[in-house]
């Protein structure tokens, strides 16, 4: 072989060699994370929760609109953490039985609060003659419908039928419960992150949309 194409020959080998593009976070986890991730889950201390607090990014109120409070994103370690947390009786063995490297999955969950310009009451429209509020209404318990949610591997926009969402309640010792806002949960395969970053787009019907961006290189 010509000496001029062994240089060319070398770069091809490389690049045909290189490892396809993975997460910055661990997935497929190892034996060893699956572990690691069962132990600090049954600590029950600070630092556990201190852990899982770097998953999530807690926003400011709005001027008007509903409050996007907080936005969790959990990778599938810290998903076993939180799973192994909530268990009695749980073993590491048991631990390392229960994980499918192969259904590994990211877990967003988005935090809505009530606000005074998007509240539990909803005016109805204004009489015509007066120009007074007929009334009031309550607003639906799935009123997280409305809202738009887009997800961002890197620039990339990733999507996903797994959405679900649950209203949230306060309620009174004397009894009554108000609706104080909603959580919506949405579920993407691991594999389907390969950028250094994610981003996740809310925009509510009313108010500002709002972009929440989390550094995977930093998250396990």
């Amino acid at each position: 072989m010509p000496s001029s194409f062994r240089p060319l020959l070398a770069l091809l080998t490389a690049a045909i060699l290189l490892p396809a593009p993975c997460s910055a976070f661990n997935t497929p986890l190892s034996d060893e994370a699956v572990r690691e991730a069962y132990f600090l889950g049954q600590r029950h201390d600070d630092f556990m929760a201190r852990l899982l607090s770097r998953y999530t990014r807690f926003l400011p109120p709005p001027s008007t609109g509903p409050h996007i409070y907080a936005v969790t994103f959990f990778t599938p370690f810290a998903l076993l953490v939180q799973h192994s947390s909530r268990q009695l009786n749980y073993s590491a063995q048991q631990a390392a039985k229960d994980h499918h490297a192969d259904d590994e999955i990211v877990s967003i969950s988005i935090e809505i609060l009530l606000t005074q310009s998007y509240g539990a009451l909803i005016t109805r429209p204004t009489s015509s003659r007066s120009g007074s509020p007929i009334g009031y209404q309550f607003r639906s318990s799935s009123f997280w419908r409305t809202f738009e949610l887009r997800v961002f591997d890197g620039d990339e926009e990733i999507t996903t039928d797994d959405l679900t969402g649950e209203p949230t309640y306060l309620c009174a010792s004397e009894g009554g419960c108000r609706l104080t806002g909603a959580i919506i949960h949405l579920k993407l395969p691991a594999t389907a992150f390969s950028s250094d970053t994610a981003s996740i787009d809310i925009t509510p019907p009313e108010g500002d949309p709002v972009a929440v961006d989390f550094d995977l290189s930093r998250l396990r």
